[in-house]
């Protein structure tokens, strides 16, 4: 299943991005690029999502 999400990335002062989302709780990635970055919450996400889906099927 594919859903749609907002993240934000910003770059920190120590030249890494982070991504984080305000609609999905708990969302953190950080990568050396924007890309990397992007791959690594997509992982994130559908970890998170996952994780959510079987608490609530327990």
């Amino acid at each position: 299943m594919e859903r749609l999400l907002n993240i934000h990335i910003e770059k920190l002062p120590e030249g890494v991005y982070l991504a984080t989302s305000d609609e999905l709780q708990g969302l953190v990635a950080q990568g050396r690029t924007v890309a990397e970055t992007l791959e690594i919450a997509r992982d994130v996400a559908h970890k998170l999502l996952e994780g959510n889906l079987k608490m609530r099927t327990s």
